[in-house]
């Protein structure tokens, strides 16, 4: 079926945002009195966002002592260079162009908070405007709770049915399955190699942003 719109994460699928990321959490670390962790081992946790680079670079996890606190800097450190070296992924605005010309819309649900998704689109360069822009606080809960893909989908109007949803994490295509989209993979997002992405169910897997459109049917074109 030919979808009439597809929603797209952020980090690690539009957006490659590791190296801010890392330069908080690594900031932090600093801050701590302990080593930086190379950028090797921050790229395939980046999707995770705070909670996950903060168990990364201090071993705790959520729930114990001091986790919260030290995501609580994180974050402040992040409000710090959340934009200095992000940039979109080669390729993203060429496909935003060729997904507009077959007459779809495209949009972000993402689990950044809105502190930093509401400034930090605007600087990316999109050549055209996402029709919509969910954060992971937008409806109170992030994914892989189905809301705020269904969220997305209302203020589009348009079922959820009749969208794709493209992201690089587990969470992602959980999401997106939950209300009936298809899901696509993006390979060249971050994704560990102790991650499990054959078991996640996605319709399809992508290599490359362009690579998508080669999905599309023919007829929408």
């Amino acid at each position: 079926m030919t979808p009439r719109a597809i929603l797209f994460d952020l980090d690690g699928t539009l957006a490659d945002t590791a190296r801010d990321l890392g330069g908080a959490l690594n900031r932090l670390l600093a801050e701590e009195g302990r080593p930086p962790v190379p950028y090797e081992l921050i790229r395939p946790i980046a999707s995770h966002g705070a909670r996950g680079l903060v168990e990364l670079g201090f071993g705790i996890h959520k729930g114990e002592d001091g986790f919260d606190d030290l995501r609580l800097r994180f974050l402040d450190h992040y409000e710090d260079g959340f934009c200095n070296e992000t940039t979109l992924f080669d390729g993203i605005n060429p496909l935003i162009e060729a997904i507009a010309a077959r007459g779809l819309a495209w949009g972000i649900v993402t689990n950044k908070p809105m502190r930093f998704t509401d400034r930090l689109v605007p600087t990316l360069g999109f050549i055209i405007e996402p029709a919509v822009v969910v954060s992971g606080d937008t409806v109170g809960v992030p994914k892989p709770d189905p809301r705020p893909m269904q969220h997305a989908c209302e203020a589009m109007g348009i079922d959820p049915a009749d969208c794709w949803y493209v992201g690089d994490a587990e969470r992602d295509i959980a999401a997106g399955r939950a209300v009936g989209m298809k899901t696509v993979l993006a390979d060249y997002g971050y994704i560990a190699e102790t991650d499990c992405p054959d078991a996640w169910g996605a319709d399809h897997r992508i290599a490359s942003p362009l690579e998508l459109l080669a999905l599309l049917p023919d007829h929408s074109v």
